[in-house]
């Protein structure tokens, strides 16, 4: 850990430092304050420690349970390496620290029901996703993470053959499966559920924006390319890319203009491209993020 810890430190940024630890304050305080003081559950090692938590004597906090992100994550050591490691072990520090200070030193009561929303489940569930989800989201995307879970999804995933979505998912729906059975009701693991996806909506917001860049993908005739190019680059202020390529039927020369655009764009692109060659197929995707300079382009 010692050797962990100077590699790292050579690294590490204050920026990073400082919105992972704003990431595990705001995690802590949606898990403390809207979940936990109404049994509903996180997902991934949170929502297990939560589990656990109440399955045992009031003076093990969760915060302790917490400590069982540690060894997932120097497990994943090799493969996520050394920085983010010691970044996410530093982001579930603070969030188990934070925790600790809420239940067991503040003086708020979270013992009976949510200081802001009482004992309404649905208003606990959809706060507690989304401010957890929120941090969780400011981890990820400052090079961290909240939960060990997602680093052995990113190890075993392609293994087994399945997504690393589809892998967290599976584990999320085998818990709350366990908690309806320990419980013996599916109230709390159902509105669990709800907490699950509001978080992971909040995440994709706050990793990739509320508004994602769309890669459009033309096939135009080789004759029209410099016109479809001009009118693109003069009208968006943006580069073009441009591949050589041969219809697979035809055996006709083709070129592929390869353009990134947003959400409002992309009826002026498919105006213009039109209007250029009545044939292209344009084909639009999304992009979760764009890392360039239009003169690269």
């Amino acid at each position: 850990m010692k050797n962990l810890l100077q590699r790292a430190g050579k690294a590490i940024k204050i920026k990073n430092m400082l919105f992972l630890t704003i990431a595990g304050i705001i995690n802590a305080f949606g898990i403390t304050i809207f979940l936990n003081p109404v049994n509903l559950y996180d997902s991934g090692i949170s929502g297990t420690a939560m589990l656990a938590a109440q399955l045992t004597p009031e003076s093990l906090s969760l915060s302790l349970f917490l400590i069982i992100n540690l060894p997932l994550f120097l497990f994943g050591l090799k493969k996520q390496g050394k920085k983010f490691t010691f970044y996410a072990i530093y982001t579930v520090a603070v969030y188990s620290f934070v925790s600790w200070l809420i239940t067991d030193v503040l003086p708020v009561d979270v013992s009976m029901a949510s200081p802001l929303a009482g004992t309404d489940l649905l208003l606990c569930a959809v706060f507690g996703g989304v401010i957890s989800g929120i941090g969780s989201g400011l981890a990820i995307k400052f090079g961290g993470a909240m939960d060990g879970i997602e680093v052995m999804a990113v190890i075993f995933a392609k293994k087994i053959g399945v997504s690393v979505g589809s892998f967290v998912m599976a584990y999320n729906i085998v818990l709350y499966v366990v908690c309806g059975f320990i419980l013996q009701s599916w109230i709390l693991p159902l509105y669990s559920i709800v907490t699950y996806f509001a978080a992971l909506k909040t995440i994709d917001f706050i990793v990739e924006g509320f508004d994602r860049a769309k890669a459009a993908t033309i096939i135009a005739s080789v004759s029209r390319c410099d016109e479809i190019c001009n009118a693109l680059s003069e009208e968006f202020q943006s580069g073009v890319t441009v591949m050589q390529a041969q219809g697979g039927y035809s055996g006709k020369d083709k070129v592929m203009i390869y353009f990134v655009v947003n959400r409002f764009q992309i009826g002026k692109l498919k105006e213009i491209v039109r209007e250029i060659d009545k044939k292209a197929y344009i084909s639009i995707t999304e992009v979760a993020d764009v890392f360039s300079r239009n003169d690269s382009l």
